[in-house]
């Protein structure tokens, strides 16, 4: 579009006060480049996506920082494992054949619609997932107080997202979409308990964040992240920074990391998300693409360290 017809539009706003046509045309133009790559060349949608957010393409060839790693490991390290333990389901199987079934959560059920779902043999508290994807959760505190009608629609809806094509995270694309209903988590101080995510590379934690002030979603307002044995904080996290707390070790720190440690050996990097529970832990997920792999909350600290500790393993395509 020349910059007559922008003007042209522009003056008829200003004269007829209509939508701003030339700012909906190009928004729509982008939004249909973006869709194109994502479907069809996931390559060029993730520097697409770097490019936006950082003003430079991605160095894949000779990746050196946290994100660019991530990106590598994304499109060109598919290994069928990821699938197996990024989705919330079949991890499970992954987590009881190293022998630690007991750090999961008690599974109530299992369903692929939810007409499935009887909720009348739910106990008053219960946690429903789909598990191909991440946000994908509904809480209930009180199955007195709970929109049975409300939550269905929402399964129903998350049921039918092929999350790979949110943001490229193609290890989701083959995952089959279930519901499952786990126990609620009770840490008896708070009915919204602590998530604790533990950073490793090739089996060995370096840091944990601690995520607090989740909604039922899983989505988080307050990030610290503690060097190991809870020494220090790295100068990792951008947001919040200037906000001072001290948050005390958990109770089951040892338990956790030791079993992030044997779960994450096979991955060059994988983030495990745990609880401490009345002083047990519990893992919740296996995160491998944490906020798509583009993640400029972090300072450029955490992103050169965190980076350097990923070591590349040879292609699988």
């Amino acid at each position: 579009m020349n910059w007559q017809i922008k003007t042209g539009t522009k003056n008829l706003i200003k004269k007829t006060g209509i939508p701003d046509v030339y700012y909906f045309l190009q928004r729509s133009f982008k939004l249909r480049y973006a869709r194109l790559l994502l479907n069809h060349f996931p390559l060029f949608y993730a520097q697409y996506r770097y490019k936006r957010t950082y003003g430079r393409k991605a160095n894949l060839s000779n990746p050196v920082s946290f994100d660019e790693k991530l990106l590598w490991l994304m499109l060109f390290w598919r290994h069928p494992l990821k699938t197996e333990c990024g989705d919330k389901y079949t991890m499970r199987n992954y987590v009881s054949n190293q022998g630690l079934a007991h750090l999961l959560p008690g599974l109530i059920g299992v369903y692929n619609k939810s007409s499935e779902i009887d909720f009348g043999k739910l106990p008053e508290k219960f946690v429903l997932k789909c598990t191909h994807g991440c946000g994908f959760n509904i809480i209930c505190h009180n199955k007195a107080e709970f929109d049975i009608k409300e939550a269905r629609l929402k399964l129903d809806k998350w049921m039918t997202i092929d999350f790979s094509k949110i943001a490229g995270e193609l290890h989701y694309a083959s995952m089959k979409p279930r519901i499952i209903c786990e126990q609620f988590l009770d840490d008896l101080a708070s009915d919204k308990p602590m998530d604790y995510k533990v950073y490793c590379f090739n089996g060995k934690a370096h840091c944990i964040m601690v995520a607090q002030g989740r909604d039922d979603r899983g989505h988080t307002d307050k990030f610290d992240i503690y060097s190991l044995g809870w020494k220090s904080k790295p100068p990792y996290y951008t947001s919040d920074s200037a906000e001072e707390r001290d948050i005390p070790i958990p109770e089951a720190y040892d338990e956790i990391i030791v079993a992030a440690e044997a779960l994450s050996k096979p991955f060059p990097y994988v983030r495990m998300d745990f609880y401490s529970i009345c002083g047990k832990a519990v893992l919740g997920e296996m995160t491998f693409t944490p906020s798509g792999c583009i993640q400029n909350h972090y300072t450029a600290i955490a992103q050169i360290t965190l980076g350097s500790l990923i070591q590349l393993p040879p292609q699988i395509k």
